[in-house]
């Protein structure tokens, strides 16, 4: 099978860019920090927006936060903010940039509590991907439990843009949950049904 004929989630349609997150990253277990902090950037900064739009300025954001570094972004001034809201690689919302820098300093001070935010996240479910079984795009959720509770947790430690649709996304990305449905060539059960 080509790349194009190759099946996987309808959300991806036939965007390069798009195809190559979805084979190579979304709901694939993610346990590097720094990985962790990228994501939570981009699924906060995506809120109200198009994944694909984030995903095209994914570099931007990049050079904007450091190489998503929460050690230098937590110490990044109203003034980087102004900066940044010049910087057309970004989205340009001058509460999604606040909000990046602030949850830089939550982040950290998870990191610090539970000595990585990996094992924090990860702790929700014992360290475990949750890989649902969805036949279609409709029968995917936009939030659950495990959404509602950490973006509870979340909130309450001081982060913004952490709603549990926001949260689910960002489960969804780091393969926290892998959300691939059952015709996707990267659900685990795959082509083992028609064997």
């Amino acid at each position: 099978m080509t790349v194009s004929t190759v099946p996987r989630c309808p959300w991806c349609g036939d965007d390069p860019l798009y195809i190559a997150y979805h084979d190579e990253e979304w709901g694939r277990p993610q346990h590097d920090d720094t990985r962790l902090f990228e994501m939570l950037i981009l699924e906060g900064a995506q809120a109200g927006l198009s994944w694909i739009t984030i995903l095209r300025k994914r570099e931007g954001y990049r050079r904007a936060f450091h190489g998503f570094d929460p050690q230098r972004v937590a110490q990044m001034t109203e003034e980087d903010v102004e900066r940044l809201m010049q910087d057309s690689g970004i989205v340009r919302n001058r509460l999604k940039i606040r909000s990046a820098i602030r949850n830089a300093a939550v982040f950290l001070q998870l990191q610090q509590e539970h000595g990585s935010f990996d094992r924090w996240l990860w702790s929700h479910t014992q360290g475990q991907s949750v890989l649902n079984h969805w036949p279609t795009l409709q029968d995917c959720p936009a939030s659950t439990a495990l959404s509602d509770q950490i973006s509870k947790s979340l909130k309450k430690a001081g982060m913004n843009f952490v709603g549990s649709t926001v949260i689910y996304a960002y489960l969804q990305a780091t393969g926290v949950v892998n959300d691939h449905l059952l015709a996707c060539h990267c659900h685990p059960a795959y082509g083992k049904s028609q064997a």
